[in-house]
């Protein structure tokens, strides 16, 4: 390709994409659903001041109404129509973090509805820094809007990292690669339409830190992610605090999320072989997520090792779980991470995606 039909390519390919993100954001301000990108997981958005869309997001994944959902912002959005009492520490975080994978809880502004925050005081909001959703953002009620969106699978499974994740998650119908066509996909009357934009380069949720109640209990981390604890205290001068009983809820908080079909569990590095090894003899079909295993036992297909290092692990980690609940197993097999400061937040999603399989590992070696 010669450099003037490069260059006129990627006009022509900047064209489409301005034509999808200016159709989805018709989508959304007529109330219906745009699944999208953001640097860390796709979000399924509708408009966050339309009741009845908001309820769309939930009908459709089958999500609690009272576990709340994070309004999603344009860059340079005026925080004090969505929110009150704005701390000082708010507006610290958004200069230090935002666009970026941090969300803030602080107290809901009385017209904002509370099908956003299930019904409490409080709303979570955020700024993202993928591209495309920030187009979209943007073009939406003219950067003026706010995104209500989750992410964009089925209460509880593991979120989606990439558009076709979120077209396997809802069996949509398939669209035309790249493109929304200016048409929703539709399956069992769910009508969504999916923006492309690549892989999540991040991976794993937001961080969400509450400053609804700084007064009283301090900045509290509810959910661990991509920005850090430590770097919330250096912008803010304060170490966030666990979750306490009185915490607001929070997406993605639940014992029981982000877990594949397949029941999983965690396994030591020393114990990994011997376990693979228990199990195929008694007949069990087998898959592993490794980081260290490199020397284990070749299961083909059904092993996935990812970096061994938290931010690559984090990237991967969503596609790998969807990956090995393709591959008929049994059980999969999750090498325990380290344990250190920089994989809370992938040890969070972790430990959170075993829980409804506790025991499984005793069960299958005890028949």
């Amino acid at each position: 390709m010669t450099a003037v039909n490069a260059a006129s390519a990627a006009v022509a390919d900047d064209a489409a994409m301005d034509a999808d993100i200016a159709a989805a954001a018709r989508v959304l301000e007529a109330g219906g659903l745009v699944a999208f990108p953001t640097e860390t997981v796709y979000g399924l958005g509708a408009d966050a001041e339309n009741p009845a869309a908001v309820a769309r997001i939930y009908q459709a994944k089958g999500r609690p109404n009272d576990h709340p959902v994070i309004v999603h912002v344009a860059p340079g959005a005026d925080l004090d129509y969505w929110v009150t009492d704005i701390p000082d520490a708010a507006r610290q975080l958004v200069a230090a973090f935002w666009p970026g994978p941090l969300t803030l809880i602080l107290k809901r502004a009385s017209h904002i509805p509370d099908a956003v925050s299930g019904g409490q005081d409080t709303v979570g909001i955020r700024c993202p820094a993928h591209p495309v959703a920030i187009a979209l953002l943007s073009a939406f009620k003219g950067g003026r809007g706010g995104l209500a969106a989750p992410s964009a699978n089925k209460f509880g499974n593991v979120s989606p990292t990439t558009a076709q994740h979120v077209r396997d998650e809802f069996h949509l119908d398939d669209v035309e690669e790249g493109s929304i066509s200016g048409e929703p996909a539709c399956s069992a009357g769910l009508h969504v339409t999916v923006l492309e934009g690549g892989a999540s380069q991040v991976g794993i949720e937001s961080t969400i830190v509450d400053l609804s109640r700084l007064a009283t209990h301090g900045p509290v981390l509810l959910r661990p992610g991509h920005i850090t604890a430590r770097q919330i205290a250096d912008v803010i001068g304060l170490l966030p605090a666990a979750p306490d009983q009185a915490a607001p809820r929070a997406s993605g908080t639940l014992e029981s999320h982000y877990a594949p079909r397949t029941p999983v569990t965690m396994v030591a590095h020393a114990a990994l072989a011997d376990t693979v090894a228990q199990l195929q003899a008694r007949g069990a079909r087998v898959a592993v997520i490794g980081h260290a295993c490199d020397a284990m036992v070749d299961l083909g297909d059904s092993r996935r090792l990812l970096p061994a290092e938290p931010v690559g692990y984090a990237y991967g980690i969503y596609a790998a779980l969807r990956e090995m609940d393709l591959v008929k197993a049994d059980v999969i097999l999750v090498e325990t991470p380290p344990q250190s400061s920089d994989w809370l937040g992938v040890n969070d999603r972790l430990r959170r995606s075993v829980f409804g399989s506790t025991g499984i590992l005793a069960r299958f070696l005890s028949e």
